[in-house]
Parts: structure tokens; C-alpha cells; sequence
């Protein structure tokens, strides 16, 4: 198994040059424990209340600090992106790295998200596949018209020297996990679905891949905090729950110190996930770096769990 790190790229209470700063220093302590990917998350049209860092002009500053033979990536919410941009923004990052290039998706949700980007949130998942497929054919070379977005001879230079990684984001339905198996080199989990939900999941995903002739893949997303003392850790995560976080029960929360938060990942290995992709739990700064590198020592575990 693989451990990776998805960066929250939102934070209140804090100066714009603050977050920068911190999400740098999560990704060197990263860097420095050996974690297997770096990925960064996508939001717009957030207001004025909190920041919400934009990911490609902040990844491209990350890969001074990741090592460039693992892969690094970030979400598109595709819905929200002109598939042109996207596969020249993919195109050019691509070329920053000497490893593989992760593409993460997601069919994004939020009224007011939506609204702020003039989008409707009406036919999220069919304008995802629309813009997998012309990325696709850009990033291989293709010159693409498409009538219904009024695209005409667009092509794109430079390209992806390596083909790309898609990790298709989706939850349990039926169609998301056709997508995930038909166009994906891996199914992105959503953070909030209990082991047994998650299960089930894999079977049916594993089902439309065998059906496709596609190779299962699955990258996990889930919230963690790790601390050298447990039961601080144990107090911290409860409190986030007890506050209501994100919306989220504790059964899909990993807190605790390091044999804990092995202890709550294992199944997951006895599962069959290929890649844990931890995202810290909202945490100050100084204790969500600490618990970046002490994943370092699940990371070793698991990935001993796996050979």
C-alpha cells in the first residue's frame, strides 16, 4: 500500500502569505518522511470569509519542494473548467516532474460555488465525461472541435511527456463507478463512506473494471491526525466531531498516535486499497506538520503490511 498527502488548500484566521507558507511546510515534512504522492484540492468562488488557495499556480510552487521522481497531481472539478485550460495547465506541469502526473476529478457540489462560476450544477456528471475525453485527446496530440462547448481546432503544447494518471473522484453510484472503471486509472474515494459501505464499493468496482478489461486501482481519501501522545490526539479528533466536522461521522475519522491510527488503516490493506491519501485534520499549523511526519511511520508500516 501507498500512503500519500492531499493538502487542504482552505484556511480562516490567517493572511493569504500564512497559508502559502504552511502548506509549503507540509509538503516539505512530506518530502522528508517519504510519502508516495502529493496532491492538491479545488474550490472556487469561496468570498471573502476564509482563503481557499488556487491549485495550479500553488503545485507548480510545490514542485520545488517534492522530490520529482514521485508523482504529484491535483482535482479538477471539471464541471467548473474549460477543458482546453485544464489539459494545457495538465500539459505544462506535467513536464515539471519526472514522474507520473496525477489528474484527480470530481463533479464538484455547492450552489453558491456553482453560482459564483456561472455554472449550473444540471448535468455535472455528463460534462465530466465530455471534458475526460477532449482532455484526453489533447494531451495525446489530437486537434478537437466540439460543437456543444464551441471548441474549434484546439490543440495544446507542450504535452504530458508520460501519460498521465486519472483518478476518477466519485462515491457509490452506479454511474460514477462506470466512470471509474471505464476512463480511470484509479477510483478516488470520497473520504465519508464507513469500511462496510466502502466494500461494497470495491466489489461493484472491481466488477464494471473485469467487465471493461481495466486494471483495478483503488486510492482512498481519508482524514487524519496523528500526534506523539494518543491520547491528546484521541481528545482533538473527538472535539472535531463533537463541532460537527465537515459533516462527518467518527467512524470515518483516523485520530490517535501512530500504532492507532496503523491499527484503523489496516483494514484497509486486508481491503485491497492500493493508496491511502491522508488529508490532516484542521489542525494548527505546528500539529498538523508533526502529524505529516509521523506519517511517515504509518506509511512504513502499511507498506510493509503490503509486500
Amino acid at each position: 500500500m501507498r500512503l500519500g498527502l492531499s493538502l487542504t488548500s482552505s484556511y480562516s484566521g490567517v493572511t493569504g502569505p500564512e497559508v502559502v507558507q504552511t502548506i509549503i511546510d507540509r509538503t516539505r515534512a512530506a518530502a522528508e518522511v517519504g510519502l508516495d504522492h502529493l496532491s492538491l484540492g479545488d474550490h472556487h468562488s469561496v468570498g471573502t470569509g476564509s482563503h481557499y488557495v488556487q491549485n495550479v499556480p500553488m503545485i507548480g510552487r510545490l514542485m520545488a519542494e517534492w522530490p520529482d521522481d514521485r508523482p504529484i497531481g491535483l482535482l479538477f472539478l471539471l464541471p467548473l473548467w474549460n477543458p482546453v485550460l485544464a489539459a494545457e495547465q495538465v500539459g505544462t506541469l506535467a513536464c515539471m516532474t519526472n514522474a507520473r502526473f496525477i489528474i484527480q476529478t470530481g463533479i464538484g457540489g455547492g450552489r453558491s460555488q456553482f453560482a459564483g462560476m456561472g455554472a449550473s450544477l444540471v448535468g455535472r456528471g455528463r460534462r465530466t465525461d465530455v471534458a475526460i475525453d477532449i482532455m484526453n485527446r489533447l494531451l495525446a496530440g489530437e486537434t478537437v472541435d466540439n460543437e456543444e462547448l464551441g471548441l474549434r481546432g484546439s490543440a495544446i503544447s507542450p504535452r504530458p511527456p508520460r501519460p498521465v494518471e486519472w483518478w476518477i473522484g466519485s462515491g457509490m453510484g452506479d454511474v460514477p463507478l462506470e466512470r471509474a472503471a471505464r476512463v480511470g486509472d484509479a477510483w478516488y474515494v470520497s473520504p465519508g463512506h464507513p469500511i462496510v459501505a466502502l466494500a461494497e464499493g470495491i466489489a461493484k468496482y472491481r466488477e464494471r473494471c473485469a467487465a471493461h478489461g481495466t486494471t483495478p486501482r483503488v486510492a482512498l481519501r481519508r482524514d487524519i491526525f496523528v500526534a506523539d501522545d494518543d491520547a491528546e490526539a484521541v481528545e482533538t479528533g473527538k472535539a472535531l466531531v463533537a463541532s460537527g466536522y465537515r459533516g462527518m461521522a467518527e467512524d470515518v475519522l483516523v485520530f490517535g498516535g501512530v500504532e492507532r491510527v496503523i491499527e484503523a488503516l489496516t483494514p484497509f490493506v486486508e481491503l485491497g486499497v492500493d493508496d491511502i491519501v491522508a488529508r490532516t485534520l484542521s489542525v494548527d499549523s505546528a500539529r498538523a506538520v508533526r502529524s505529516v511526519e509521523l506519517l511517515g511511520l504509518v506509511r512504513e508500516h502499511l507498506a510493509s503490511l503490503g509486500s
